[in-house]
């Protein structure tokens, strides 16, 4: 997962995830023809990260499994 590229996207048509607190704490993510895309909700204008499709579902594999998870 080593080749997130950084760069600003303003023509992404951007979502934050449902399990979203209010308290800023959140990523919205944009999906492309060329992978996802993922910025700070509280800085839409600052650095955007860029995942290829296959990036992305080893992250969410990752997520699903647990291996993000506070111990």
């Amino acid at each position: 997962m080593g080749s997130a590229k950084e760069s600003r996207s303003h023509d992404a048509a951007w979502f934050k995830a449902t399990f979203s607190d209010n308290g800023g704490g959140c990523v919205e993510v944009a999906l492309g023809a060329d992978g996802v895309a993922v910025r700070d909700s509280k800085d839409p204008d600052g650095p955007v990260l860029r995942f290829s499709d296959q990036e992305w579902c080893a992250f969410l594999a990752g997520v699903h499994a647990g291996e993000f998870d506070l111990r």
